[in-house]
């Protein structure tokens, strides 16, 4: 097989050393459309359906969180990574701390 520079003069794709290379070079002008939904996890929480359907303005939903616990990343309601949560006057932000790895049935 021919790879690198010889490999364009003659027409043929270049030979990459990873799947990640194959995919950079595939799918970044591919991927600027997609959008993806992101959301974070502060903590959750249980209550029964009466509690809920009493909840009304000014209610206060305690959490299983702590204000130190990192947060979970979901992109298209999958966790894809976690970080802690920063404030700034009146911003809030999430600085990912690790990136989590995939499950093995997901793309």
């Amino acid at each position: 097989m021919i790879s690198g520079a010889n490999a364009k003069s003659f027409g043929q794709a270049p030979e990459f050393k990873s799947q990640s290379q194959v995919a950079a070079v595939l799918t970044v002008p591919t991927l600027d459309k997609v959008t993806v939904d992101l959301m974070v996890v502060l903590g959750t929480t249980t209550m029964p359906i009466h509690q809920v359907l009493r909840l009304s303005r000014g209610a206060i939903i305690e959490l299983d969180a702590t204000e130190a616990d990192e947060v979970k990343v979901l992109a298209n309601n999958l966790p894809v990574a976690s970080g802690v949560v920063l404030v700034d006057r009146n911003r809030i932000a999430v600085e990912v701390k690790q990136m989590l790895p995939r499950s093995p049935g997901t793309r």
